[in-house]
Parts: structure tokens; sequence; C-alpha cells
């Protein structure tokens, strides 16, 4: 009993010192047996299965560690046997020192302490989830729905730039809270220099930023710069003036581009002021332009060396004469790429150069130096060769972006039709175009949809009513010996036409390219006429030197695999109107650029041949320039055909017989054929017994 006592002596003071070891220094040990055990671990039941009969007296295996789901308890773990090597627990607070060990109070959920982090981590997801939004956004907000302080230049800017920052949440593209972004930085010097590309860099005021902006001021810069890019944005791609201010005979479908589309592709671009460079006309010729007017300006300040007026210089080929002596010559030979040279003989050499310098430019290629080639060498003053290559650098923006992949252009001040495939020019041709004023040929861009090979001239009701009847009053046997036809419909108008053939006003083929103002191009039998430098002789419509090669190459461009030739269509030659539909229609574009740069990169500045430069000049550099992209109306043609008296004796009048006045299309193409309505054809006077108009 003795050796008893002694052992449960010994493991008493063993059981006192393993749980003085496992407590924290800083409490006290229980002294009660109570206590003793409500101290000791208990293993979670998930962990530890209940203790079996097998248990009893042996050593249970260590626990696994891996974590499980934390359960849900509703009522107190029920106790269990206390292993060899209990699992850590949580140590006893400071208040199990002090009072009696409590079971805990049964509640309808009670955590594990590996779920307890749960609550907060779902309050921290909802945060991050949550939009958080800045006082510039806020502000932001504000200035977009304070319309009554108009940041954007239109209503549709204004609309366009709330659609896509309300799509952001208001948050800002240009700033952060401690400044401008390097996307803003780009925009505001691309902008700041929009005189590169002929425009005013005061129509795009870009913001000033400075160090330490509150949320207002960034805000509203924010959308200074956003409005400024749009507004560039919109005058590279349709015009910074809109071309109803100038005539009205020009008519281009314009569509400016989206407001919300502009500032989502500047926003995400890698470059933003490469992106905005990308509404700029990217045609040749424009850039070509650009190009030319940076160099102009560049020279502006240098003295610029000009061949002074006198007299005429000639050279005689025959001999005859003695060459002529001028103290011009020298620099003459300088202007024109010859060899330098003190002496001041007017040579073959230079009569041979002076000739191609006019050839090139559209004047009479004589060899002489009169005072149009001194003008034409000298060109115009650098200030005003600038301003004339910024008003066609305007025309350009006009006209539509893509032009098409087979396009024919159409130049009037060089009265030269141009036909491309691709980038590659493949056919040219000289053309006569409308005279100067009223009867000026109109600038468009349509597209060519058939050929008419043997065409009906329908006069236009403005030949009829303004020309041909107040010539009736004089002759009334005027039309008759033209070859023209006069009905007189029931309605009491008049229709006057001339059927086809060698003497058609028209020639043998129409190039017809549907349009409101009823132009096209066409033949001529007046041949002669593309022999003058100057050819603005029509009354709109185009006349073209070669009309057969024409067609040729249209067709072969349109549908290569029927192999048009010019032999097949002069074979079609006959007094029966044939149409040739295209099965691949061609964009036809009608310019006016009286500056524009040639195969060997020269600038080339033609005559204003309808003076329409100083007007668009104007308008771009003074006070019309706030107003200058708004439209303006204008009278549009009239084709009405009102009732007359015809003069007795008209010689070979008749009288339709018809139950009403025929349409449009019957009165300038007739009513016979199952084609598209061509245009009506336009005229110019002839002579004596000859004369035809068109």
């Amino acid at each position: 009993m003795g050796i008893s006592r002694y052992e449960r002596l010994l493991a008493g003071v063993a059981a006192i010192a393993i749980v003085t070891a496992i407590a924290p220094p800083a409490f006290a040990a229980p002294d009660t047996p109570e206590a003793i055990e409500a101290a000791v671990p208990v293993p979670e039941p998930a962990n530890v299965p209940p203790p079996t009969a097998a248990d009893i007296g042996a050593v249970p295996p260590p626990v696994a560690t891996a974590p499980a789901p934390a359960p849900v308890i509703a009522t107190p773990a029920p106790a269990a046997p206390v292993p060899a090597t209990p699992a850590p627990a949580a140590a006893a607070t400071p208040a199990d020192t002090k009072t009696e060990a409590k079971p805990p109070e049964a509640t309808a959920t009670t955590a594990t302490p590996d779920a307890a982090p749960a609550a907060p981590a779902a309050a921290t997801a909802a945060q991050e989830a949550a939009p958080v939004v800045s006082p510039i956004a806020t502000k932001i907000a504000d200035l977009l729905a304070a319309k009554s302080e108009r940041v954007f230049s239109t209503k549709k800017d204004h609309a366009g730039a709330e659609a896509f920052y309300s799509a952001r949440n208001n948050a800002p593209v240009w700033v952060t809270e401690s400044g401008p972004t390097d996307g803003a930085k780009a925009l505001v010097s691309y902008l700041s220099a929009a005189d590169a590309e002929g425009l005013d860099p005061t129509d795009y005021p870009v913001p000033y930023f400075k160090a330490g902006m509150d949320a207002d001021a960034l805000a509203d810069a924010e959308l200074k710069l956003s409005a400024a890019a749009l507004t560039f944005a919109r005058h590279v791609s349709i015009g910074r003036v809109h071309y109803s201010r100038l005539n009205a005979d020009v008519f281009y479908n314009l569509e400016a581009p989206d407001p919300a589309d502009v500032l989502a592709k500047l926003s995400t671009a890698g470059n933003a002021a490469d992106a905005l460079a990308r509404y700029t006309p990217q045609h040749p010729q424009y850039k070509a332009l650009r190009k030319k007017l940076a160099e102009v300006r560049k020279a502006k300040g240098e003295n610029e060396t000009r061949i002074p007026g006198g007299a005429t210089l000639r050279f005689d080929a025959r001999g005859k004469k003695p060459p002529m002596q001028d103290a011009r010559v020298p620099l003459l030979r300088e202007k024109l790429g010859l060899a330098a040279s003190d002496d001041d003989t007017y040579d073959k050499d230079v009569a041979n150069a002076v000739a191609a310098f006019q050839k090139k430019h559209g004047l009479k290629a004589t060899g002489q130096l009169n005072t149009a080639t001194v003008n034409a060498i000298n060109g115009p003053q650098r200030d005003k060769e600038a301003d004339i290559i910024m008003a066609n650098m305007e025309r350009w923006r006009w006209m539509p972006h893509d032009l098409g992949e087979k396009r024919v252009i159409l130049n009037i001040p060089e009265y030269t039709l141009r036909v491309f495939d691709g980038d590659k020019q493949v056919w040219t041709t000289r053309v006569v175009v409308g005279k100067p004023g009223s009867h000026a040929t109109p600038l468009l861009s349509e597209t060519m949809k058939y050929i008419t090979i043997n065409p009906t001239w329908n006069v236009p009701p403005s030949i009829v009513y303004n020309e041909y009847l107040p010539a009736l009053q004089q002759d009334p046997t005027v039309l008759s010996r033209m070859g023209l036809k006069l009905v007189q419909l029931p309605n009491g108008s008049v229709h006057i036409s001339q059927p086809p053939g060698e003497r058609n006003a028209l020639g043998r083929i129409r190039f017809n390219f549907p349009n409101k103002f009823l132009v096209y191009q066409h033949d001529t039998p007046d041949k002669y006429l593309f022999a003058h430098d100057k050819r603005a002789y029509s009354h709109g419509c185009m006349r073209v030197q070669y009309p057969a090669k024409y067609a040729e190459v249209i067709l072969g461009l349109s549908q290569p695999g029927e192999h048009y030739t010019q032999e097949r269509i002069k074979s079609m030659y006959g007094n029966s109107e044939v149409d040739v539909k295209l099965a691949h229609p061609i964009p036809v574009h009608i310019t006016y650029q009286t500056a524009f740069v040639d195969d060997n990169g020269k600038l080339q500045i033609r005559d204003d041949v309808y003076g329409r430069d100083a007007r668009l000049i104007a308008i771009m550099k003074g006070d019309e320039r706030k107003v200058a992209e708004i439209p303006v109306e204008r009278s549009q043609p009239n084709y009405a055909r009102p009732s007359v008296q015809l003069p007795p004796g008209v010689a070979g009048a008749q009288s339709a017989q018809s139950s009403g006045p025929p349409n449009l299309f019957d009165l300038f193409f007739g009513g016979s054929r199952q084609a598209p309505p061509p245009p009506p054809p336009q005229r110019v006077p002839g002579r004596g017994h000859h004369t035809a108009w068109r």
C-alpha cells in the first residue's frame, strides 16, 4: 500500500507539472480537480472518434491535423477521453482562472475558429466590388449635367460625351489627381499644331495644366480636352467650312464621326495623338499637300527670288534673226533647272525648256517667255501660296475618305481626267469643262453605273426656255436646221431632243453617273477644243477627248472578262441607243484642285478658273469661321417646263398625243428604255450652220 500511495503521489505531481508547463506563464495554474479537468483540451468530435472498448487502457494513435470544414454546432460537444498527445487548443482566459469553468451556452450556430474570418472577408469582397467614385468623376458628372455651361461646340458632341463618360461611371481619361496623363500631353501637343493641317489651332482650345489643380479644375480640363479633340476630328473628317457656304453647285455626302466612338478610340489607343490623326484624309494627294504646306511656311522668311517682268523673249529656230539677249536669262535658267551660266542669250536650250514648262502647266507651248509664262514660273507669293494649299486641303476634306479601289478623278482647273486602279494611274485624258458662272461644272462624288452608245440628247429645260425658245422667236427654222426635234406636250410645255447620230451634241458615247445636277461625261463632235490650253466651254457636262478608249478602260475595270476594246465599242456605233451596264460600278469624283503635287514631287498651281479659292480662304481666316461649319440653304436646279406659245411657222414642231406630261426620265433621256436615268447633257454654242449646243 505504501508503494501504491507513493506512486499516486508521483502521478499527481507529474499531472500538475504538465498542466503548469502548457499553461501561459502569465496565468495562474488551476488549483481544483474541476479546474484542472476544464483546462485539459478536448479534441473536436469531428477530428477524434468516440472511444471504444478497445481504447480503454491503450495509447491512442496520433490524430491527423488535416483541415476539415467547420461544423455548425447546436449543442455543446460531448466530453471525450483525454488522449495521450492532445491537439493544440486555445488557452484559458484570465476569467477561467478565477471562476469555475462552465460549459459553453447552447446557440443556434457556433462557428469553429477556422470559420471566424468568413464575415470580414465577405465584407472586404463587397467593398472591392462597389465602384469607387473619385471627386474628379463626381465633378465630370456635374459639368455634363450643367448644360447651361456649354463645353462642347455642338449638341451632338455633348450627347456623345455624356454617353461615353456615363459608360465608364464618369471616370476621367486625360487626368488623374496628380495631373494630366501621357495621353493628354500627346493630345495637347498635337492639337496645338493644328496649323499643320491648314487649320487654326485657336479653334481647338486645349486646357492649361499646372501643379496643385483641384478636382473642379481637373474635371474642367478633362472635358475641355475631349471637346477640342471632338471638334478637330469632325473638322478634319468632313471639313472646317461646309461646302454649301461656297456655292450651290457642290454636293458631297458628308458624315461626321460619332463622338462617343471617337472618344472610345482615343481612350484605348496606345497613342491618342496618332489615333486622332487617323481622322484626317489619308489620300496621297492630301498628305503631299500637307508636306508642301510645311515647306512653304519654312521658306516664308527666306528671300524669294522672282523673275521680273519685261519684253517677250523669242527664239527663231529658222535662224533668220539673231538670238535675243536679256539679263533675266541666267535666273530663268536656274528656275528651269538648266545648267548655271552667266550667258544672257535666250538660246534654243532655254526656249525648249520654256516650251516644256508651258506644256506641263497647261499653257500654249510656244517657247516664248511672255507675261503669263513668267507669272507661272514665279508662282504666287509664299503667303498666297500657303493659303492656296490650305484651300485645296479643305476641299479634300469634303470628299469621301474611301475613294474606291477603282475610280475616276476629274480635276476641273487642270482640265484632266484620270483613271486609277488602286494606287496605280492606268489612264488619263484631256477634258472640256463648264464655263465660269452659272454653267460651272459641279463638284460631286457619285457612281458610274452604265455607258450609253449612240445617246439621244434630251435638251435640259434651262437651255430650252432660256436659249432655244428665244432663238425660235428670231428664226422659226433654227431647230430643224440643227437637226433638233421639238414636241409640244398637251399641257403646253416643250420638249426638244436630238436623235443619235454622227452630229449629235453628245457624240457617240455618254458616261452616266446619276446625280442631282444632271451632268455627265460624253463624247463631242467639236474635237478642236481639246487643243486649247484652257478648256472651260460647256454648260456643265464634261467632254472627253478619247471616249472610245475611256469606255474600254472603264469596262476593262468593271468587267474584264468581257474583253471590251475600242474596236468592239466603235462597231456598236449607229442610230439606236445601246446601254452597257457596269457589272461593278465605278466611283467618279469631280474635284477642284488649284494646287496639287505632280509625279515628280513638285507643287503645281493652276488658275482659279471659277474664282473659288479667295472665297474659301476668306471664310477660313475671317470672322465667318465661327459659323462656317453650319450649312446654308441654297436654291436647287429648276427643271420645270411651263406652258408656252410657240411662234407661228416653227419648222419641225410636233404635238405629242399623250394624256399628260412625261416624267423626268422621259424628258431627259427618252421613255422607251428600261435603263437607269442618265443625267442630261450640256452644250456649247458653235458657229454658223453647224451650231450644236451641249
